[in-house]
């Protein structure tokens, strides 16, 4: 009996053994959660430029800064600046035309958006026999399609209608846009 209660006891510690000798894994890690994004993460600026030379020359250069709120709505500022001159054998004129502008865009369907903006420019009109400073305002409504070339930079084509158009606005509808989006 006392051989047998040896093997007994002998077996059940060999094979017992290897039943608590498993290793104890050290536990994994928890992945640290995303940092939230910063202020910084939602500017972004563009805006446009464009040149035309000939019997009419336009120099524009309108440069825009704005806040992403969410990921389909962004609004912000912008300035605008556009030197113009006609230069004929009936005409000689040259202007400065500056001002500034507000805009919000929301994105309705993949790259297409809707815009709104307001502007104003100071520029020249004619009174009477003399050219007087003026403020004109101009609002516009439309929509447009964002191209993205990278992660956070697009060229955007817009088609906006001046829903304010006066007798001093520089714009005749409609008003057809290329420019540009940056992220910082």
């Amino acid at each position: 009996m006392k051989k047998s209660s040896t093997i007994l006891i002998l077996f059940v510690l060999m094979f017992g053994s290897t039943a608590f000798s498993q290793e104890n894994e050290p536990p994994t890690p928890m992945a640290a959660p995303a940092p939230k994004p910063g202020f910084w993460d939602h500017i972004f600026t563009g805006g446009n430029f464009g040149l035309q030379f000939g019997t009419q020359t336009i120099v524009e250069l309108a440069p825009q800064l704005g806040y992403k709120f969410t990921d389909n709505f962004a609004a912000g500022i912008g300035i605008k600046y556009l030197y113009y001159k006609i230069n004929n054998s009936y005409y000689n004129y040259s202007t400065n035309i500056y001002g500034g502008s507000v805009f919000a865009r929301h994105i309705i369907f993949d790259e297409l958006f809707v815009h709104a903006e307001v502007e104003m420019l100071n520029l020249e009109v004619p009174d009477l026999y003399r050219f007087v400073r003026r403020d004109v305002t101009s609002v516009f409504l439309g929509g447009g399609y964002r191209q993205m070339i990278g992660e956070n930079s697009s060229v955007n084509f817009l088609v906006l209608y001046n829903v304010n158009e006066t007798l001093y606005s520089p714009y005749r509808n409609p008003i057809i846009r290329i420019g540009f989006g940056i992220g910082i």
